[in-house]
Order: C-alpha cells, then sequence, then structure tokens
C-alpha cells in the first residue's frame, strides 16, 4: 500500500489529490479455452485465447470477497494503480489506473477488504486476443477476418478467467458505460455466480441514436485508404484520419453540452481567418488532439468489432422477449444502478426503465442519479459521490453475505 500525491481533474478545475493506492502493479496475461470458444454467432474462435489482466487487494479464505470490475469501449486491465513507478513519493510520470479513484485502499471498491479482478475483453487489443492477433491457423494477424464478437462473448471468456483463477462467486460484477452492459449480461448468463451487479451509466439496449453515431465511426474508418480492407498492419499502415475521426465522433456523445460551453465557448484560437480549411476554434482543437491520443494507443478494428458488439446489446429482445422485467426475473443479483443527470448517450431515463423492470420482477434495487455537468463521462471524472454509493453497497452486501454464513453455521 501507498500513500500518492497526485494531480486530478474535476471539470475545468485541476487540484492536487492525497489519497492511498494499490501502487505499482502489473499486467498479467493468461491463456484459457485451448480447444477455442464457441461464440454467439456460431463461429468458433479458435484457442488458446489470450487474456490480459490484473488483481487487486487479497483473495480471503473462502473466496468471498471477490468483485469483477468491466472496463468501457477503450478501457484496459489497467483498472487500478500504477505502471511504470519513477518517484516512488508522488507516482510522477506512471500511468496511472483509469478507475484510480474508485479502486484502493479505503476507496469505493476498497482494496483492504476486497479481491478486485479486472480483465481487458475479447476484442481488444491490450493483451487480450482480439483482431491484432495472431490466427494460430494462419500465422498472420486476424485484422478483418476476426470473427464478429458479442457482449456475452466478452462475459463468456471473463467467466473462463475466474475459473481458471479458481474462483466459482463473485461478490459483485461492476462496470460503467459499456463495462455496466457486461454486468448486466453476467447477472443474467449467470445467476448462481453473482451476488451483485453496479451498472453505471449503462442501459439494456442501445438506442438507434447510439447505433448511429457507431455506424459513422465505422464509416469513417472503413473509408480511410489506409485501412487496406483491414490488413493495414501487415502493411505497415494505419488508418489514423479514420480512426481520429470515430474517436471525435465518439467523444463528443462522452461530454455535455453545458461542459463544452464551460470549457470552449466559441473561444478562438488566434481570431477569425476566414479559412475553411484552418482550426479556428479551441474545441475543434480539442477534438483533434483526442483523436490524434486515440490513435497512438488504440487498433481501428478493434473499434470495429467492439462498437458492433454494443450495437448488438439487447438484454430485452435476447432474454425477455420484449419484455425487461422477464430478463431481470432470470437474475439472483442485487442491484445498485447509477446515472448522471447529463449523460445523453445512456441518460437517466434508460437507467430508471432498468430499476421499474428489476423492482417489478421483485429484486433488490438501489438506485442514484448524480448531478454533473460532464455528460456520460461523469463516471470517470465525478468519482465523490459515486464512490461512496459504491462502497455503502458493497459493504452492504458483502456484510449480508457474511451474516447468511453465519446463521448458516449456527444451524449446523
Amino acid at each position: 500500500m501507498y500513500k500518492v500525491l497526485r494531480k486530478k481533474r474535476t471539470g475545468n478545475i485541476i487540484e492536487e489529490v492525497k489519497g492511498e493506492t494499490v501502487g505499482l502493479v502489473k499486467t498479467n496475461i493468461i491463456q484459457i479455452l485451448p480447444e477455442g470458444l464457441e461464440l454467439e454467432s456460431g463461429e468458433v474462435l479458435p484457442g488458446p485465447i489470450d487474456v490480459a489482466y490484473e488483481t487487486y487487494g487479497t483473495l480471503n479464505e473462502d473466496k468471498s470477497n471477490v468483485i469483477l470490475v468491466c472496463h468501457a469501449l477503450s478501457g484496459s486491465a489497467h483498472a487500478a494503480g500504477y505502471h511504470r513507478m519513477i518517484d516512488e513519493e508522488t507516482f510522477d510520470g506512471a500511468t496511472e489506473g483509469w478507475w484510480e479513484d474508485i479502486i484502493g485502499p479505503g476507496k469505493g471498491i476498497d482494496t483492504n477488504k476486497f479481491f478486485v479482478i479486472c480483465s481487458n475483453f475479447l476484442g481488444s487489443c491490450y493483451g487480450t486476443t482480439g483482431p491484432t492477433s495472431v490466427n494460430p491457423k494462419t500465422g498472420k494477424r486476424y485484422g478483418i477476418t476476426f470473427p464478429t464478437i458479442t457482449i456475452s462473448d466478452m462475459v463468456k471468456v471473463q467467466r473462463e478467467l475466474i475459473r481458471q483463477l479458481g474462483i466459482e462467486k463473485l461478490l459483485a460484477v461492476v462496470g460503467g458505460s459499456m463495462g455496466g452492459m457486461q454486468a448486466l449480461e453476467w447477472s443474467v448468463m449467470y445467476p448462481e455466480v453473482v451476488e451483485s451487479a453496479v451498472v453505471i451509466a449503462a442501459t439494456a439496449s442501445c438506442s438507434a441514436q447510439n447505433i448511429a453515431f457507431d455506424a459513422v465511426g465505422r464509416n469513417a474508418i472503413i473509408s480511410d485508404p489506409n485501412w487496406e480492407n483491414g490488413e493495414y498492419l501487415e502493411k505497415g499502415k494505419v488508418p489514423s484520419k479514420g480512426l481520429s475521426i470515430a474517436r471525435m465522433i465518439g467523444h463528443i456523445t462522452y461530454l455535455s453540452s453545458k461542459s463544452m460551453d464551460l470549457k470552449f465557448g466559441r473561444k478562438l484560437i488566434n481570431g477569425k481567418t476566414y479559412d475553411v480549411d484552418n482550426i479556428e476554434f479551441e474545441v475543434e482543437s480539442y477534438l483533434g488532439y483526442q483523436g490524434e491520443k486515440f490513435v497512438n494507443r488504440f487498433d481501428a478494428n478493434s473499434y470495429l468489432y467492439i462498437t458492433k458488439a454494443m450495437d448488438y446489446f439487447d438484454l430485452t429482445e435476447k432474454y425477455g422477449n420484449g419484455d425487461l422485467k422477464e430478463v431481470f426475473r432470470k437474475t439472483n443479483s442485487k442491484f445498485l444502478f447509477i446515472s448522471f443527470s447529463t449523460d445523453w448517450l445512456f441518460p437517466p431515463s434508460e437507467s430508471l426503465e432498468m430499476v421499474s423492470a428489476a423492482l417489478a420482477a421483485g429484486k433488490d434495487v438501489s438506485y442514484i442519479n448524480i448531478e454533473s455537468i460532464n455528460g456520460h463521462d461523469s463516471f470517470l471524472i465525478d468519482t465523490e459521490i459515486e464512490s461512496k454509493a459504491i462502497k455503502a453497497f458493497l459493504d452492504a452486501t458483502f456484510q449480508e453475505k457474511q451474516n447468511r454464513k453465519e446463521k448458516t453455521y449456527e444451524r449446523s
């Protein structure tokens, strides 16, 4: 355990934050499913399948304190702690986990109490098998020949991972955005495994508007001359323009109108040039920076496959025959739903729809809508109230489980 002084951005304010961290961590790679994986599409992904994952905290004796954290579209297994520690006092220059504010000693997901696993999901480009991986049958990268995957395929791989780690039950599955979709899928696919689910800024099915945004992003990628029909890596190219545009489009949906007005307004960089080819507004420059940064860390084909998996996600159609209440009747979990007031990608109304359906199905449900100006990205930015809500829910769930165990011992 380490104490760390770091800088944190909240909206437009950057402040120094003191706190505890799990410290220096590393990403592990494990091979699973040597026989391959039958996908929801009916195709078989050849084995073995690589899975990248990290763990934090200590597994207790009866393995009753396990929490699986699921990441969003462009996330990785590196959810907490630091890679490449440079300064032992401040961790200056280190790579921070994407949910460092939530996971760690005394935090929302308390590593003093829980054993936390975060795995990179199937199809990503951060260590788990995906389009950048080598197809064992051909000896070449999959590229666009990688089979189409769904959220449930990702969850199947996670299920096998925890089996390989000797774990059969999960106290909770926690995730935001696409991670929340995985948490929902877990609760329905494996009701005997999941004690509780924390679903943050997520939905039971992607709306037509979300699918439309994803489609525009995919079209930007495949229209880039450097995409080379998905074989760009083999040819030493990168469809950087298309991927950058896709990210810019996606990034707009993660923000809110209010946050963009406060941060950028109509500010010009160097005044009006009256040249349509020039980047004049600060918001244009910001989006360009986000697109460029994304190109340097993410794979274009992975983006195609992951966004398609999100588009296919529809719990009501798959499990409920059109009735979301029937979906939740198939679960044994208690639920915490968290939404954010300015999230227009997965708005509070969609969380409320799930809350209502779960309550109608007789489930134990908690819900909080957090006021924030930061849109969909609030679950990564406005973490103070979010962390407290998660901590209260997980602590209560764990205590309830311990109480049930003690009563069982007394009867025996």
